[in-house]
Protein backbone atom coordinates (compact mmCIF):
# COMPACT_ATOMS: atom_id res chain seq x y z
CA UNK A 1 0.00 0.00 0.00
CA UNK A 2 1.28 3.73 -0.71
CA UNK A 3 1.45 5.35 2.21
CA UNK A 4 3.19 8.35 1.42
CA UNK A 5 0.88 11.69 1.04
CA UNK A 6 0.87 12.11 -2.90
CA UNK A 7 1.55 15.76 -4.05
CA UNK A 8 -1.17 18.09 -5.77
CA UNK A 9 -0.15 17.82 -8.61
CA UNK A 10 2.16 15.98 -11.44
CA UNK A 11 3.56 16.73 -14.75
CA UNK A 12 2.36 14.47 -17.52
CA UNK A 13 4.27 14.69 -21.05
CA UNK A 14 2.34 14.43 -24.76
CA UNK A 15 2.28 10.90 -24.68
CA UNK A 16 0.72 10.82 -28.25
CA UNK A 17 3.66 12.67 -29.59
CA UNK A 18 5.86 9.39 -27.82
CA UNK A 19 3.44 6.59 -29.22
CA UNK A 20 2.95 8.61 -32.39
CA UNK A 21 6.25 7.87 -33.47
CA UNK A 22 4.94 4.36 -34.58
CA UNK A 23 0.97 4.69 -34.96
CA UNK A 24 -1.07 6.92 -37.10
CA UNK A 25 -3.85 9.04 -35.98
CA UNK A 26 -7.07 8.85 -38.12
CA UNK A 27 -10.47 8.79 -37.68
CA UNK A 28 -13.35 6.77 -39.15
CA UNK A 29 -16.02 8.65 -41.16
CA UNK A 30 -19.30 6.90 -40.23
CA UNK A 31 -18.80 7.90 -36.56
CA UNK A 32 -22.52 9.76 -36.61
CA UNK A 33 -23.90 6.75 -38.47
CA UNK A 34 -22.29 4.17 -35.83
CA UNK A 35 -23.16 6.06 -33.18
CA UNK A 36 -26.70 6.44 -33.66
CA UNK A 37 -26.96 2.11 -34.16
CA UNK A 38 -24.90 1.73 -31.20
CA UNK A 39 -26.99 3.60 -28.87
CA UNK A 40 -29.94 2.43 -29.92
CA UNK A 41 -28.79 -1.18 -29.25
CA UNK A 42 -27.39 -0.10 -25.75
CA UNK A 43 -30.54 1.33 -25.23
CA UNK A 44 -32.35 -1.75 -25.66
CA UNK A 45 -30.37 -3.72 -23.03
CA UNK A 46 -31.83 -2.36 -20.14
CA UNK A 47 -29.00 -1.71 -18.27
CA UNK A 48 -29.60 1.85 -16.90
CA UNK A 49 -32.26 4.26 -16.23
CA UNK A 50 -32.26 6.69 -18.82
CA UNK A 51 -29.90 9.45 -16.92
CA UNK A 52 -27.50 6.56 -16.39
CA UNK A 53 -27.53 5.46 -20.22
CA UNK A 54 -26.97 8.80 -21.30
CA UNK A 55 -24.22 9.88 -18.72
CA UNK A 56 -22.58 6.85 -19.53
CA UNK A 57 -22.50 7.35 -23.14
CA UNK A 58 -22.02 10.70 -23.63
CA UNK A 59 -19.61 10.81 -20.56
CA UNK A 60 -17.50 7.70 -22.17
CA UNK A 61 -17.12 9.04 -25.59
CA UNK A 62 -17.05 6.14 -27.04
CA UNK A 63 -18.07 6.85 -30.25
CA UNK A 64 -14.93 8.81 -30.64
CA UNK A 65 -13.02 5.94 -29.52
CA UNK A 66 -14.40 3.42 -32.21
CA UNK A 67 -13.67 5.75 -34.67
CA UNK A 68 -10.10 6.45 -33.66
CA UNK A 69 -9.59 3.09 -33.28
CA UNK A 70 -11.18 1.62 -36.32
CA UNK A 71 -10.69 4.18 -38.92
CA UNK A 72 -10.99 1.79 -42.18
CA UNK A 73 -14.10 -0.49 -40.84
CA UNK A 74 -17.35 -0.23 -42.88
CA UNK A 75 -20.16 1.16 -40.98
CA UNK A 76 -21.66 -2.31 -40.17
CA UNK A 77 -17.94 -3.39 -38.95
CA UNK A 78 -18.20 0.01 -36.80
CA UNK A 79 -20.80 -0.25 -35.08
CA UNK A 80 -19.69 -4.22 -34.05
CA UNK A 81 -16.59 -2.93 -32.38
CA UNK A 82 -18.62 -0.07 -30.70
CA UNK A 83 -21.02 -2.41 -29.61
CA UNK A 84 -17.86 -4.16 -28.21
CA UNK A 85 -16.16 -1.48 -26.68
CA UNK A 86 -19.54 -0.32 -25.19
CA UNK A 87 -20.15 -4.18 -23.40
CA UNK A 88 -16.26 -4.15 -22.64
CA UNK A 89 -16.03 -1.27 -20.43
CA UNK A 90 -19.79 -2.16 -18.73
CA UNK A 91 -18.07 -5.39 -17.43
CA UNK A 92 -14.79 -3.93 -15.69
CA UNK A 93 -16.20 -0.43 -15.08
CA UNK A 94 -15.08 0.50 -12.13
CA UNK A 95 -16.17 4.39 -11.71
CA UNK A 96 -18.78 6.45 -11.66
CA UNK A 97 -20.05 6.01 -14.92
CA UNK A 98 -21.75 2.65 -14.02
CA UNK A 99 -21.51 1.94 -10.83
CA UNK A 100 -20.10 -0.97 -10.80
CA UNK A 101 -16.87 0.49 -9.00
CA UNK A 102 -18.01 -1.73 -5.96
CA UNK A 103 -18.65 -5.14 -7.81
CA UNK A 104 -15.30 -4.98 -9.20
CA UNK A 105 -14.07 -5.03 -5.85
CA UNK A 106 -15.60 -8.28 -5.35
CA UNK A 107 -13.87 -11.19 -6.86
CA UNK A 108 -16.81 -13.91 -6.40
CA UNK A 109 -19.12 -11.11 -8.28
CA UNK A 110 -16.61 -10.91 -11.20
CA UNK A 111 -16.54 -14.89 -11.42
CA UNK A 112 -20.22 -15.64 -10.76
CA UNK A 113 -20.50 -12.60 -14.13
CA UNK A 114 -18.44 -14.43 -15.90
CA UNK A 115 -19.64 -18.10 -15.57
CA UNK A 116 -23.10 -17.05 -17.04
CA UNK A 117 -21.05 -15.76 -20.23
CA UNK A 118 -19.84 -18.80 -20.57
CA UNK A 119 -23.24 -20.71 -21.50
CA UNK A 120 -23.45 -17.70 -24.53
CA UNK A 121 -19.79 -19.32 -26.18
CA UNK A 122 -20.28 -23.01 -25.44
CA UNK A 123 -24.23 -22.80 -26.58
CA UNK A 124 -24.32 -20.23 -29.12
CA UNK A 125 -27.73 -21.53 -30.48
CA UNK A 126 -28.97 -21.10 -26.92
CA UNK A 127 -31.60 -18.22 -26.01
CA UNK A 128 -30.23 -14.99 -25.25
CA UNK A 129 -29.91 -14.84 -22.00
CA UNK A 130 -31.64 -12.11 -19.91
CA UNK A 131 -28.54 -11.20 -17.55
CA UNK A 132 -27.48 -7.54 -19.68
CA UNK A 133 -24.18 -8.67 -19.17
CA UNK A 134 -24.11 -12.10 -21.27
CA UNK A 135 -27.21 -10.67 -23.42
CA UNK A 136 -24.78 -8.08 -24.69
CA UNK A 137 -21.98 -10.59 -25.13
CA UNK A 138 -24.48 -12.86 -26.99
CA UNK A 139 -25.24 -9.85 -29.75
CA UNK A 140 -21.49 -8.88 -29.84
CA UNK A 141 -20.73 -12.73 -30.46
CA UNK A 142 -23.45 -12.89 -32.97
CA UNK A 143 -22.51 -10.62 -35.27
CA UNK A 144 -18.87 -11.24 -34.70
CA UNK A 145 -19.48 -14.69 -36.40
CA UNK A 146 -21.58 -13.64 -39.22
CA UNK A 147 -18.58 -12.51 -41.16
CA UNK A 148 -15.62 -13.40 -38.96
CA UNK A 149 -13.10 -15.98 -39.89
CA UNK A 150 -12.74 -18.92 -38.06
CA UNK A 151 -9.28 -18.11 -36.78
CA UNK A 152 -10.12 -14.71 -35.49
CA UNK A 153 -13.17 -15.90 -33.97
CA UNK A 154 -11.04 -18.81 -32.16
CA UNK A 155 -8.53 -15.73 -31.02
CA UNK A 156 -11.23 -13.78 -29.35
CA UNK A 157 -12.49 -16.69 -27.42
CA UNK A 158 -9.16 -17.60 -26.68
CA UNK A 159 -9.15 -14.02 -25.55
CA UNK A 160 -11.87 -13.71 -23.83
CA UNK A 161 -11.15 -16.91 -21.81
CA UNK A 162 -7.51 -15.02 -20.17
CA UNK A 163 -9.56 -11.92 -20.00
CA UNK A 164 -11.95 -13.44 -18.03
CA UNK A 165 -9.66 -14.81 -15.48
CA UNK A 166 -7.10 -12.02 -15.51
CA UNK A 167 -9.97 -9.76 -13.97
CA UNK A 168 -10.95 -11.92 -11.21
CA UNK A 169 -7.53 -11.58 -10.46
CA UNK A 170 -7.39 -7.49 -10.37
CA UNK A 171 -10.36 -7.95 -8.88
CA UNK A 172 -9.08 -10.39 -5.52
CA UNK A 173 -5.61 -7.82 -5.58
CA UNK A 174 -8.30 -4.42 -5.04
CA UNK A 175 -10.10 -6.19 -2.55
CA UNK A 176 -6.86 -7.39 -0.21
CA UNK A 177 -5.41 -3.50 -1.30
CA UNK A 178 -2.61 -5.60 -2.85
CA UNK A 179 0.22 -3.79 -5.14
CA UNK A 180 1.87 -6.56 -7.44
CA UNK A 181 5.90 -6.26 -8.60
CA UNK A 182 6.17 -4.24 -11.49
CA UNK A 183 7.07 -7.56 -14.06
CA UNK A 184 3.56 -9.49 -12.68
CA UNK A 185 1.75 -6.51 -13.22
CA UNK A 186 2.87 -5.61 -16.65
CA UNK A 187 2.24 -9.55 -17.57
CA UNK A 188 -1.50 -8.92 -16.13
CA UNK A 189 -2.04 -5.66 -17.33
CA UNK A 190 -1.92 -7.51 -20.87
CA UNK A 191 -4.70 -9.33 -20.04
CA UNK A 192 -6.60 -7.13 -18.18
CA UNK A 193 -6.47 -4.33 -20.65
CA UNK A 194 -8.31 -6.93 -23.30
CA UNK A 195 -5.51 -5.91 -26.04
CA UNK A 196 -5.86 -9.65 -27.23
CA UNK A 197 -9.61 -8.99 -27.70
CA UNK A 198 -9.07 -5.94 -29.51
CA UNK A 199 -6.37 -7.25 -31.82
CA UNK A 200 -8.89 -9.96 -32.98
CA UNK A 201 -11.59 -7.59 -32.97
CA UNK A 202 -9.38 -5.56 -35.52
CA UNK A 203 -9.07 -8.70 -37.74
CA UNK A 204 -13.16 -8.67 -38.16
CA UNK A 205 -12.94 -5.05 -38.58
CA UNK A 206 -11.43 -5.41 -42.02
CA UNK A 207 -12.49 -8.96 -42.67
CA UNK A 208 -8.47 -10.43 -42.61
CA UNK A 209 -8.02 -14.11 -42.71
CA UNK A 210 -4.83 -14.85 -41.53
CA UNK A 211 -3.20 -17.96 -40.59
CA UNK A 212 -2.17 -19.04 -36.97
CA UNK A 213 1.63 -19.43 -38.29
CA UNK A 214 1.06 -15.69 -38.60
CA UNK A 215 0.18 -15.45 -34.85
CA UNK A 216 2.81 -17.89 -33.87
CA UNK A 217 5.63 -16.25 -35.45
CA UNK A 218 7.98 -15.21 -32.10
CA UNK A 219 8.41 -11.90 -33.71
CA UNK A 220 4.77 -11.43 -34.42
CA UNK A 221 3.53 -12.45 -30.39
CA UNK A 222 6.77 -9.49 -29.63
CA UNK A 223 5.13 -6.70 -31.03
CA UNK A 224 1.83 -7.76 -29.81
CA UNK A 225 3.02 -7.64 -26.47
CA UNK A 226 5.05 -3.82 -27.55
CA UNK A 227 1.49 -2.59 -28.83
CA UNK A 228 0.04 -4.27 -25.95
CA UNK A 229 2.15 -1.99 -23.39
CA UNK A 230 1.84 0.73 -26.11
CA UNK A 231 -1.82 1.14 -25.58
CA UNK A 232 -1.84 0.38 -21.66
CA UNK A 233 0.88 2.51 -20.36
CA UNK A 234 -0.31 5.45 -21.36
CA UNK A 235 -4.06 4.32 -19.73
CA UNK A 236 -2.38 4.16 -16.25
CA UNK A 237 -0.38 7.35 -16.53
CA UNK A 238 -3.58 9.04 -17.82
CA UNK A 239 -6.45 7.41 -15.61
CA UNK A 240 -3.91 7.66 -12.56
CA UNK A 241 -5.41 10.90 -10.85
CA UNK A 242 -8.83 9.63 -11.10
CA UNK A 243 -7.71 6.08 -10.06
CA UNK A 244 -5.65 7.27 -6.62
CA UNK A 245 -9.14 9.50 -5.92
CA UNK A 246 -11.36 6.18 -5.66
CA UNK A 247 -8.84 4.73 -3.66
CA UNK A 248 -7.93 2.03 -6.35
CA UNK A 249 -4.03 1.23 -6.41
CA UNK A 250 -4.63 -1.05 -9.78
CA UNK A 251 -1.75 0.88 -11.69
CA UNK A 252 1.22 0.50 -12.80
CA UNK A 253 2.68 4.04 -11.35
CA UNK A 254 2.13 3.14 -8.23
CA UNK A 255 3.52 -0.59 -9.03
CA UNK A 256 6.58 1.33 -9.35
CA UNK A 257 6.60 3.52 -6.60
CA UNK A 258 6.00 1.18 -4.55
CA UNK A 259 8.96 -1.37 -5.66
CA UNK A 260 11.38 1.25 -6.74
CA UNK A 261 10.44 3.67 -3.26
CA UNK A 262 9.93 6.42 -5.63
CA UNK A 263 7.39 9.63 -5.20
CA UNK A 264 4.75 10.42 -7.89
CA UNK A 265 6.89 12.37 -10.40
CA UNK A 266 9.39 9.90 -10.62
CA UNK A 267 7.24 6.96 -11.09
CA UNK A 268 5.39 8.99 -13.83
CA UNK A 269 8.52 9.82 -15.58
CA UNK A 270 9.85 6.47 -15.00
CA UNK A 271 6.98 4.71 -16.66
CA UNK A 272 7.01 7.57 -19.66
CA UNK A 273 10.70 6.56 -20.57
CA UNK A 274 9.58 3.03 -20.62
CA UNK A 275 7.04 4.08 -22.64
CA UNK A 276 9.38 5.51 -24.88
CA UNK A 277 11.86 2.65 -25.01
CA UNK A 278 8.62 0.35 -26.20
CA UNK A 279 8.05 2.25 -28.96
CA UNK A 280 12.03 1.99 -30.15
CA UNK A 281 11.05 -2.15 -29.22
CA UNK A 282 8.41 -1.80 -31.69
CA UNK A 283 9.94 -0.08 -34.89
CA UNK A 284 13.30 -2.74 -34.30
CA UNK A 285 10.87 -5.64 -34.15
CA UNK A 286 8.78 -4.15 -37.68
CA UNK A 287 12.15 -4.29 -39.17
CA UNK A 288 12.66 -7.57 -38.63
CA UNK A 289 9.44 -9.26 -40.07
CA UNK A 290 9.80 -12.29 -41.84
CA UNK A 291 8.18 -12.86 -45.05
CA UNK A 292 4.98 -15.36 -44.97
CA UNK A 293 4.32 -14.95 -48.76
CA UNK A 294 2.95 -12.35 -51.33
CA UNK A 295 -0.67 -12.29 -50.35
CA UNK A 296 -0.28 -13.27 -46.36
CA UNK A 297 2.29 -10.21 -46.29
CA UNK A 298 -0.66 -7.80 -47.74
CA UNK A 299 -2.93 -8.76 -45.26
CA UNK A 300 -0.08 -8.82 -42.77
CA UNK A 301 0.55 -5.05 -43.75
CA UNK A 302 -3.42 -4.00 -42.97
CA UNK A 303 -3.23 -5.92 -39.61
CA UNK A 304 -0.12 -3.98 -38.18
CA UNK A 305 -1.04 -0.55 -39.56
CA UNK A 306 -5.17 -0.92 -38.02
CA UNK A 307 -3.62 -2.11 -34.82
CA UNK A 308 -1.15 0.76 -34.97
CA UNK A 309 -3.95 2.87 -35.41
CA UNK A 310 -6.05 1.70 -32.54
CA UNK A 311 -3.00 1.99 -30.37
CA UNK A 312 -2.76 5.94 -31.29
CA UNK A 313 -6.36 6.48 -31.09
CA UNK A 314 -6.95 4.93 -27.57
CA UNK A 315 -3.96 6.51 -26.39
CA UNK A 316 -5.68 10.26 -27.67
CA UNK A 317 -9.08 8.68 -26.04
CA UNK A 318 -7.76 8.49 -22.50
CA UNK A 319 -7.08 12.06 -22.87
CA UNK A 320 -10.29 12.80 -23.92
CA UNK A 321 -12.48 10.85 -22.04
CA UNK A 322 -13.81 11.43 -18.32
CA UNK A 323 -13.22 7.93 -17.72
CA UNK A 324 -10.23 8.07 -18.00
CA UNK A 325 -9.27 11.33 -16.26
CA UNK A 326 -10.80 12.76 -13.54
CA UNK A 327 -10.85 16.53 -15.21
CA UNK A 328 -9.87 17.66 -18.77
CA UNK A 329 -6.31 17.48 -19.40
CA UNK A 330 -4.31 18.88 -22.29
CA UNK A 331 -7.21 20.64 -24.26
CA UNK A 332 -4.49 21.38 -27.14
CA UNK A 333 -4.83 17.91 -28.13
CA UNK A 334 -8.43 18.38 -29.65
CA UNK A 335 -7.69 19.70 -32.55
CA UNK A 336 -5.90 16.54 -33.53
CA UNK A 337 -9.33 14.98 -34.34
Amino acid sequence: MISTTLPSQFCLQDLTAITGRVCELRVNRYQAEADREARAWFNSIGKYDDRKKSKYLNYGKFDLFAALSFPDADLKHLVTCYMFLLWAFCVCATDDLSDEGDFQSKPDNVQAAHDVSVRVVNEPGAPRPEYPYAAMFYDLLKRFRETSTPGAYKRFIHAWEEWCGSQVTQSRNRSQDRIPSVDEFILMRRATVGAAMAEAIIEYSLDLDLPDEVFENPIIRAMSDATNDLMTWPNDLCSFNKEQSDGDYQNLVFCIMNERKVGLQEGIDILTEMLAQRVNDYAELKNKLPSFGADVDKELACYLHALENFVQGAVLWYYLSPSKTRRKVMPQLHFLI
